[in-house]
């Protein structure tokens, strides 16, 4: 896809991006939502939905700070490549050889490879992680070295994956060795001050309580009410889940993260970052991947990179495709936020409206079928088309332009890639593609309009639908 096709079709979806994901949002509950999405400098989507605080009742906006929690670990990650990359820090480097107090301990020989990559065997979260919900506080530096020395090392390196908070705090504490500076300090040189970040920085910062958007209990039935939860230091472990930032400022940081972008690290240093370190499966179901400081996936064919975290009220997730440029970030107010499942929907749109725009092109030059191979050409999307949102007694759905192609989305799935169905004109009518499926596929679409065009309901295969609101009120709903 061409340079300018990307940015004009991000361009052109992105409402529909903030409006799925406030759908979003609201049917699960969330309090609030922070959805940025970006390329190459371009900020497409700038949401802030719902509530900061749903007690006082103050409305979430783009400059509320999140804490972004294991998000912390790719700055740690980008931290000690920086150190790497000038000489100071090597990847082969054992941890008892940087910290004296590990020396004759069994966690003495694990290399910070091993640490960044979740190799290294070393426990979780200590045998007692009660920090997590706020009953101690998060532990210290000789609270950290302590649990090392004492009960770290729970696999041998390179045994198993085996996901660490307390590894990431040593990592943190080794930068502090090797540097002679506090994390911090180490962390605004290193990537705060170069992107211009004015609202990311490493912890809990006192001076701004009144910018941090409230975190939010859970809810163990559907009804519960939200509790408030209060922001607290995570001390010696904030290399590991400290950091706080909003999604605008996110997605400037992932930038980063993506080839020919220098400003923190070098391509050379990425291209390891983000090569599986470990592929993570049990039994023969892969769970996921990770590199070294970073999480890796896949959304669709789409190749991403990035991390999620979990703070007590805080649920978030960032998105990077490293090659392509796109950039999701999504900041969620609630330990069970929706982060993940929004990010993942997000890039999934994404990914149907590049495909559309690529075959609406390619149809444009050969006069054939998107893939150039023959059949019809594709018709693009029809003046009188009925878009908008639209209820039955069955479900939502939308009908919507992604990439010049008319799509159907049922806007409550949790993967809108998987319940897409394209609209497309054949024999001058209307009708849903005529693929094979179990709904109503190949049959026409139907609006009735009212004297002034406004759509007043559509038929899509068998059942009537309205417009919401005409679908409240005829509910009482």
């Amino acid at each position: 896809m061409t340079e300018d096709r990307t940015a004009q079709t991000l361009r052109s979806i992105a409402p529909y991006l903030a409006d799925w994901a406030s759908f979003q949002a609201a049917y699960h509950g969330v309090p609030g939502l922070q959805l940025a999405v970006g390329r190459r400098g371009e900020m497409f989507v700038d949401l802030a939905w719902g509530k900061a605080d749903v007690e006082t009742g103050e409305d979430l906006t783009s400059d509320h700070l999140f804490r972004v929690a294991s998000h912390s670990k790719t700055f740690t990650g980008v931290m000690v490549m920086q150190l790497v990359e000038r000489g100071e820090l090597r990847l082969d480097d054992r941890a008892g050889d940087l910290v004296p107090e590990l020396d004759g301990s069994r966690a003495a020989g694990v290399t910070v490879r091993e640490l960044l990559g979740h190799q290294a065997g070393i426990i979780r979260d200590s045998s007692d992680g009660d920090f997590w919900q706020h009953h101690r506080p998060f532990l210290d530096r000789a609270e950290v070295l302590e649990c090392v020395r004492a009960e770290g090392v729970v696999f041998e390196p390179n045994e198993h994956f085996k996901y660490t908070n307390i590894g990431y705090s040593l990592l943190g504490i080794i930068i502090e060795q090797v540097t002679g500076k506090t994390y911090d300090e180490v962390a605004r040189v290193a990537v705060v001050e170069p992107l211009g970040l004015t609202r990311t920085g490493t912890e809990l910062d006192p001076a701004r309580a009144a910018e941090y958007a409230a975190g939010h209990t859970g809810r163990i039935a559907h009804g519960d009410a939200r509790q408030v939860i209060p922001h607290v230091d995570t001390r010696a472990m904030a290399a590991a889940t400290g950091w706080y930032s909003t999604a605008l400022e996110m997605v400037r940081y992932g930038a980063a993260h993506t080839f020919g972008d220098t400003t923190l690290i070098s391509d050379a240093s990425k291209r390891l970052m983000q090569r599986d370190e470990s592929r993570v499966a049990v039994r023969g179901k892969e769970l996921g991947r990770y590199g070294v400081g970073i999480e890796v996936g896949k959304v669709g064919d789409r190749e991403v990179v990035g991390h999620s975290g979990g703070y007590p009220g805080h649920i978030t997730r960032t998105w990077i495709d490293p090659v392509d440029g796109i950039v999701v970030s999504a900041l969620t107010n609630a330990v069970d936020g929706a982060a993940g499942q929004i990010a993942n929907g997000v890039i999934q749109l994404i990914n149907l409206a590049l495909a559309a725009a690529d075959e609406v092109a390619a149809s444009a030059v050969t006069g054939k079928g998107g893939d150039g191979k023959g059949g019809e050409p594709v018709p693009g999307v029809p003046a009188d088309a009925p878009v908008g949102r639209f209820a039955n007694l069955w479900g939502v759905a939308d009908v919507v332009d992604l990439g010049g192609i008319l799509h159907t989305i049922n806007v409550r799935a949790a993967e809108p890639a998987e319940v897409a169905q394209r609209l497309v004109v054949s024999d001058g009518r209307l009708v849903q593609e005529p693929v094979a499926g179990f709904g109503t596929v190949g049959e026409p679409v139907q609006a009735e309009r009212d004297a002034d065009g406004a759509i007043v309901s559509v038929r899509i295969g068998a059942m009537t639908s309205w417009p919401v609101e005409e679908y409240r009120t005829r509910t009482g709903r």
